[in-house]
């Protein structure tokens, strides 16, 4: 793998200290269970989605400067760019983006944190659906999952724009344990992976309820 597919550690350590600054500026973070990401190896954090902050959020408070796949949508005009200075990995979801996988296991080969948000697209945040690619990665790499809840404000009030929370209102991001996806075997086969997804989903779910109990969300 060239060195040129793998995204940038100094661009990603970048896009953190301008997303913490965002975030803070913007909204009120509260940030549990920072501790419990691994200081160094390939990690992958699996974050629920639900707002258009999500991956922003996590990127600005995790311990780690933070690779995320990122549909290719949001790779309009400037932020094209930016996004790929930053260390952001461009993704097209209607297909199965070779380049996109590359550079997301060169993140991990390296050592790095490679953000996923499993449900492949905004939705309820409750991790209900699961895409293949988590399980894929985690299996294929054996990099331990860091599930990821990102948890706003349901007030409808002070919001400017829908998909966003209110200004200035808190916002908690709850780290969780990490765990293993794959059985130990190594094996990629269909049923391996399937069987990886619902090991997966089952902590994520357990993480989500564990998140709102901590938070009163």
């Amino acid at each position: 793998m060239s060195v040129a597919s793998v995204p940038s550690v100094k661009g990603a350590e970048v896009g953190r200290r301008i997303g913490v600054g965002l975030m803070y500026g913007l909204w009120k973070p509260r940030v549990l269970g920072a501790w419990k990401v691994p200081a160094t190896g390939p990690v992958i954090f699996a974050v629920n989605h639900s707002h258009n902050i999500d991956g922003p959020m996590v990127i600005g408070v995790a311990p780690r400067p933070s690779h995320f796949l990122v549909k290719k949508e949001a790779f309009v005009g400037p932020l094209d760019p930016f996004m790929t200075r930053i260390g952001q990995i461009k993704v097209d979801r209607d297909t199965t983006d070779r380049t996109a996988i590359t550079r997301a296991l060169g993140v991990l080969q390296n050592g790095g944190v490679l953000g996923i948000f499993p449900e492949g697209t905004r939705g309820e945040g409750d991790f209900a659906a699961l895409r293949a690619g988590l399980s894929y990665f985690a299996v294929r790499s054996g990099a331990p999952i860091v599930p990821v809840a990102v948890l706003g404000s349901t007030e409808r009030r002070g919001r400017l724009i829908k998909a966003l929370p209110p200004l200035r209102s808190r916002v908690d991001v709850v780290f969780g344990d990490p765990f293993e996806a794959g059985n130990g075997s190594g094996l990629r086969t269909r049923k391996a992976l399937d069987e990886a997804t619902v090991r997966i989903q089952k902590q994520l779910t357990a993480h989500l309820e564990n998140a709102r109990h901590l938070t009163g969300r």
